[in-house]
């Protein structure tokens, strides 16, 4: 308090306002983690609540229960998670916080059918919150196929986890995706909301949880700079690209059948799209952002005719970083007359005021030139060159470019004039980069969608109407694939099939290379 305050007995209402800089810390709390044999649990999730851990970010008392068919105790389940903290956390490992998160772990061993195995797990979570303090408050995830969702979600209703008295929650984290298409996501939510509210609800879209995904809002709406040419009067086209290098090899049985329309497209790129495009919230509270990103979805449909505005694709045998690769049919566990694609393109149109007339194109695949995600605003060409052909001949349009991995940053290109007696103008690019600008490391998206989970801060997490809205946009190219052949074959280490390129130039574009 200052002398004044002292003085008079007024305090400064500022300093009575929580720093929003300052991190939120989760309160008593557990996590059950559902699948934990498997990759997601053993690369992200153990090493990220280790993670937060290490930051000072869990409670003292957290504590982590594991469920699986394991014949484990608790003592084998912890030095699992110790193996996967030591070969997958970003944090160096310290011997004090291990022993600390350690004494709160437990193991149960069940299957999904076993209601034995549930009543244990209930009996376990009443142990902890007696003995640890994670005050009643539990966060059960489901990572494991979503066929097995009903079957969880029942035994959670049915043991009396799935709810809550008053001052305590329990939430339930699902991870993508969501559904087959608009009919599958309908039921599956049903199913998830007939157990949980749709406020303890987190659906996991773990792109939207990456630093520079959330900076998309940052750029738009604290910089005077964007905002007035963010809109049809200047934006030509905008593309918005999720590329990967690696192919598929040990994933058929997940993949054979989804492709990657259902993988990416869906949830990942309809995302992206929807921030790109929204209107600015009110505030940045979770019903505001996401009452915008509902109205974008809800005017953004497929452009027509599919066979000129979508493009799916196979890889073939091909070279890749100096390597030859096979094919996705030669590929283990991928049947010769499959036609699940592993390239997707479709053009989207959002007929909103902003962006009627912009086309949004999405692309996504696997075993392209390189790892990379972006998204990229094309501008329009300035209505007059004072300047002759020659003289303009390497001017490309200007392009404001988010990268959201692997590289974080923002690029800007525009023209430039070579040095020299002549006038000649030439591409230019300014390049932004994370890594260089801020001393301070990212949080792993996982890191910050846990901690959400555990806060009940929505915003990073879609709700039912768009998961739902982004099948609806995505199925007639779904329907319409479905009946129309198979994929067209593309080389590995290329950017695609030619009907891919084709769906550009029909209109005069061309797809950026990353």
């Amino acid at each position: 308090m200052g002398a004044a305050e002292a003085a008079t007995g007024w305090r400064n209402p500022l300093r009575d306002k929580r720093d929003k800089r300052m991190p939120r810390i989760a309160g008593p709390c557990s996590v059950v983690i559902f699948g934990v044999t498997g990759d997601l649990a053993r690369k992200k999730l153990m090493p990220a609540i280790y993670d937060l851990a290490n930051r000072g970010l869990l409670p003292p008392t957290f504590a982590l229960v594991g469920f699986a068919r394991r014949d484990w105790a608790d003592e084998d389940f912890s030095q699992v998670v110790r193996d996967a903290v030591k070969q997958h956390a970003r944090t160096p490992f310290r011997q004090e916080v291990w022993d600390r998160l350690s004494e709160g772990i437990r193991f149960v061993q069940g299957t999904f059918d076993d209601e034995k195995a549930f009543e244990q797990l209930a009996e376990t979570l009443n142990k902890l919150d007696a003995e640890r303090g994670t005050g009643g408050n539990h966060a059960f995830y489901l990572s494991i196929p979503p066929k097995a969702f009903p079957q969880v979600l029942e035994q959670l209703s049915s043991t009396g986890l799935a709810k809550k008295a008053e001052g305590y929650w329990s939430r339930v984290v699902i991870e993508k995706p969501f559904g087959q298409d608009l009919k599958s996501a309908e039921e599956l939510n049903a199913i998830v909301n007939n157990v949980f509210p749709e406020s303890s609800v987190f659906r996991i879209d773990h792109y939207l949880g990456k630093e520079t995904v959330q900076n998309i809002l940052a750029l738009r709406f604290a910089n005077e700079l964007f905002e007035p040419v963010w809109n049809s009067h200047y934006v030509d086209s905008v593309q918005i690209t999720m590329a990967e290098d690696i192919g598929l090899g040990g994933r058929g049985g997940y993949y054979d059948g989804v492709g990657a329309a259902r993988d990416v497209i869906q949830n990942h790129l309809l995302q992206l799209l929807a921030l790109t495009a929204m209107e600015e919230p009110v505030s940045f509270s979770p019903d505001e952002l996401q009452a915008e990103k509902i109205k974008v979805l809800s005017a953004s449909t497929l452009a027509e005719p599919l066979d000129q505005t979508t493009s799916r694709g196979q890889y073939t045998a091909g070279w890749q970083g100096g390597e030859r690769v096979v094919g996705l049919l030669e590929e283990e566990g991928f049947s010769q007359t499959s036609t699940t694609e592993t390239f997707a393109a479709i053009t989207v149109d959002v007929d909103t005021r902003r962006w009627a007339g912009v086309p949004f194109y999405l692309r996504t695949g696997k075993r392209l030139g390189r790892r990379v995600t972006e998204i990229a605003l094309i501008f329009k060409r300035a209505p007059h060159l004072p300047f002759d052909a020659t003289m303009t001949e390497e001017l490309g349009q200007n392009a404001l470019v988010i990268r959201v991995q692997p590289d974080e940053g923002i690029t800007l290109r525009f023209g430039s004039k070579v040095p020299g007696n002549q006038m000649e103008v030439r591409d230019v690019s300014m390049d932004f980069s994370y890594g260089s600008a801020f001393a301070e490391e990212s949080p792993e998206a996982y890191e910050r969608l846990i901690l959400d989970v555990l806060l009940g801060e929505p915003s990073l997490f879609p709700v039912n109407e768009e998961v739902e809205l982004s099948w609806k946009i995505l199925d007639p190219a779904l329907d319409y694939w479905g009946s129309h052949g198979k994929p067209d074959p593309y080389e590995s280490g290329g950017w695609g099939p030619d009907s891919a390129f084709e769906m550009l130039r029909r209109t005069g574009r061309e797809w950026r290379r990353p």
